[in-house]
C-alpha cells in the first residue's frame, strides 16, 4: 500500500471511530434523559392521580411510560410533540415538552410541520396556563394586579416554555446541516484530489515509459550503425589481411575510428541520462513527482538535439563510411540546403542512418540510393536498396527488430509520415517526410 493509501486508510478509520463514539454518546445522553423524564413524570402523575381520581399506581405507571417516549424523540419526534401537546392539561411531562420541541426543530421534518406542531404546543400552554392562573387569582380576593395580568403572564409562559425550545433547535438544525454539507464537501474534494493522485502517477508512470522507450530508440541509433559498420570492417579486414597487408591496415583504422565515435556518442547519451538523474533525485525520497519527470524528459530530449547531434550536412561522411565498408552507395539532394530546427535535423539523419544499418545487415552487397529533397514546408528523405547479392558474405549482424520500429517513432512523434516496405524489384525502400518547423505534439 502506497503512503497516500494508507493515509486514506488511517482517515477513514479515524473517521469511523469518530462517528462510533458519537453514536455511543447519543444513545447515553436519550437514554438519561427518557430517565429524568420517566421520573419527573412519574411525580407528576401522583397529583394527577389525585385531582383526577383515578389511583395513584395508575398515575405513576401512565407517568413513567409516557415520560420514557424520548428514547424515541430522534427517530419520530412528532410523535412525542403531540404526545407531550395531548399531557399538557395534566400538567406533566414539561421536560419532555421542552426537549420534544427542540428535537423536532433541530430535525429533518417540514418547516411547516414544525411550525404547525410548535404553534399548537403555544397555544395549549397559553390556554391552560391562562385557566390555571384564572382559578388561582378567584380563590385570591385581595389580589393587587388588574385584569391583565393573567392573560400577559400566560403568554409570559407559554413563550417561555416553547420559543426557547424551538429556537435552539432551529440554530442546532441549521448547523449540524452546515457541518454535513462542509463534511461532503470535504469528502467529494479528498476523492477528487484521491483521482488527480491517481492520475498524476499515471501521467508518471507514462512518462517514464516513454522517456525509457525515447533512450532504448536513441542508444539502438547511436550504437548499431557504428557496430554495424566496425562488424562488417572486421570481417573484410579477416578476408584481405593474407593477401593484402596495407588494405588491412586501413580497415583496422576505420574500426578504430568508428569504435571512438561509437564511444563518444554513448558518453553524450550517458550525459543526458545523468542530466536527467540529477533532475528527479531531490525527489527520491517521496516519491518522483510528475512536473520533475517531465522536467527530465524535456531537458533529455532538448540535450539529445543540440547543437552536439547529427546534422544533415554530415550525411556525405555518413554515406562515406558505407562506402567503405563496401556499400554500392549513391547520394542525390535536391533543393538547397538550409537550417531547420535540431530535432529534425537529427531526426532525418537517424532515419537514414538506420536504413543504410539495415542495408548492412540484410542486403550485404546490394546497390543502394539515399535521396533528400529539400522543400518549401518539409524535408523528405528516401533509401533504397536493389536485390541483395546472394554472393556477399553474410556479416553475421543480429537483429533486433526495433530499427524500423524506431524510425516510425522518430517521425510521427514530430508529426511527419514514414513508409517502409518491399520493392517491385526485390529491393527495399524507406521513405519519410518531415514538416519543417513542428515540434513534437507530446510537448507542451
Amino acid at each position: 500500500m502506497t503512503a497516500t493509501g494508507a493515509d486514506r486508510e488511517a482517515a477513514g478509520s479515524t473517521t469511523r471511530g469518530y462517528w462510533w463514539w458519537e453514536r455511543r454518546r447519543s444513545v447515553a445522553l436519550d437514554v438519561g434523559l427518557a430517565l429524568v423524564s420517566a421520573l419527573e413524570c412519574g411525580l407528576e402523575g401522583v397529583e394527577f392521580a389525585r385531582n383526577t381520581g383515578i389511583p395513584v399506581p395508575v398515575g405513576v405507571v401512565f407517568g413513567l411510560l409516557a415520560g420514557s417516549v424520548l428514547l424515541v424523540r430522534r427517530r419520530w419526534p412528532i410523535v412525542v410533540v403531540l404526545l407531550t401537546i395531548a399531557m399538557t392539561p395534566a400538567e406533566m411531562g414539561f421536560l419532555m415538552a421542552l426537549v420534544g420541541l427542540y428535537t423536532l426543530a433541530a430535525s429533518e421534518v417540514p418547516r411547516r410541520i414544525t411550525v404547525v406542531l410548535a404553534s399548537m404546543a403555544l397555544v395549549g400552554t397559553f390556554i391552560i396556563t391562562y385557566v390555571r392562573l384564572r382559578q388561582s387569582v378567584a380563590e385570591q380576593t385581595d389580589f393587587g394586579p388588574g385584569d391583565w395580568y393573567v392573560p400577559l403572564m400566560s403568554v409570559f409562559m407559554a413563550v417561555g416554555l416553547t420559543a426557547p425550545s424551538v429556537l435552539l433547535g432551529l440554530y442546532i438544525g441549521a448547523r449540524r446541516r452546515l457541518m454535513e454539507s462542509l463534511r461532503e464537501r470535504a469528502d467529494s474534494l479528498e476523492r477528487e484530489l484521491s483521482l488527480l493522485a491517481d492520475r498524476a502517477e499515471e501521467r508518471a508512470e507514462w512518462a517514464r515509459t516513454e522517456e525509457r522507450t525515447r533512450i532504448a530508440r536513441e542508444m539502438h541509433d547511436v550504437v548499431a550503425h557504428r557496430v554495424s559498420l566496425m562488424v562488417v570492417h572486421a570481417a573484410a579486414l579477416q578476408a584481405v589481411a593474407p593477401k593484402d597487408p596495407a588494405k588491412a591496415v586501413r580497415n583496422a583504422a576505420l574500426v578504430g575510428d568508428m569504435g571512438r565515435q561509437a564511444l563518444t556518442e554513448l558518453r553524450e547519451m550517458l550525459g543526458v541520462l545523468r542530466t536527467g538523474e540529477a533532475l528527479t533525485a531531490p525527489a527520491a525520497a517521496g516519491g518522483v513527482p510528475l512536473a520533475s519527470v517531465r522536467q527530465a524528459a524535456a531537458v533529455a530530449a532538448a540535450s539529445a538535439a543540440t547543437e552536439d547531434g547529427p546534422r544533415l550536412h554530415e550525411l556525405e561522411a555518413l554515406v562515406a563510411q558505407s562506402r567503405q565498408a563496401g556499400m554500392v552507395v549513391e547520394l542525390s539532394v535536391h533543393g538547397e540546403l538550409r537550417p531547420y530546427p535540431p530535432e529534425v535535423e537529427q531526426t532525418a539523419y537517424r532515419v537514414v542512418q538506420e536504413a543504410l544499418t539495415n542495408v548492412h545487415k540484410h542486403a550485404a552487397g546490394a546497390k543502394t540510393w539515399v535521396r533528400l529533397a529539400h522543400r518549401e514546408a518539409e524535408v523528405a528523405m528516401q533509401v533504397e536498396n536493389g536485390p541483395s547479392d546472394a554472393a556477399a558474405a553474410d556479416a553475421g549482424l543480429p537483429s533486433g527488430g526495433n530499427g524500423l520500429v524506431g524510425m516510425r517513432e522518430r517521425v510521427l512523434g514530430l508529426g511527419g509520415v514514414f513508409v517502409s516496405g518491399p520493392t517491385e524489384a526485390g529491393g527495399f525502400r524507406v521513405s519519410a517526410v518531415l514538416p519543417v518547423g513542428v515540434s513534437s505534439p507530446s510537448g507542451d
